[in-house]
C-alpha cells in the first residue's frame, strides 16, 4: 500500500504558524523549525503572563489602596479589616479606582469606616 500523505493539510497547519511568526527576527519568521519552536515557547510564555498580570495588578490595586489610605490616617489593613467589620463589600479594583479618580468619594469612605469602628 502507498504512502499517504496530505500535503495540503500540511502546507496549511505550517503556513498558520509562519503567518503568526510574522515580525519575528531572522530565521524565526520564515523557517518552519525554528519558527515553530519560537512561536510554542512563545505561547507558553504567554500562559504564564496571563496568571502574573493578575498577581501584578491586585499588588498595584493593594498599594493605591494603602497610599491613599495613609493620607487619611489609616493602615491598609486596619482599613480592609474595617470595611469587613462594616459589611461593606468592594473589592480591590474598585477602591483603588476609587482612590486614583474620585479621592473625595474614598475619603467619605473612609471616614464612614472610621466611625464603624
Amino acid at each position: 500500500m502507498p504512502r499517504s500523505v496530505n500535503s495540503v493539510k500540511s502546507r496549511k497547519r505550517r503556513k498558520k504558524i509562519l503567518k503568526r511568526c510574522k515580525g519575528y527576527f531572522l530565521s524565526a519568521k520564515n523557517v518552519w523549525t525554528v519558527a515553530k519552536n519560537i512561536w510554542e515557547k512563545g505561547q507558553t510564555h504567554a500562559y504564564v503572563g496571563r496568571k502574573l498580570k493578575k498577581r501584578d495588578f491586585r499588588a498595584l490595586w493593594i498599594q493605591r489602596i494603602n497610599a491613599a489610605c495613609r493620607e487619611e490616617g489609616l493602615s491598609y489593613s486596619k482599613f480592609m479589616g474595617a470595611l469587613r467589620k462594616s459589611n461593606i463589600l468592594i473589592n480591590r479594583k474598585v477602591l483603588a479606582d476609587l482612590a486614583m479618580n474620585n479621592p473625595d468619594t474614598f475619603k467619605e469612605l473612609v471616614n464612614k469606616v472610621k466611625a464603624g469602628v
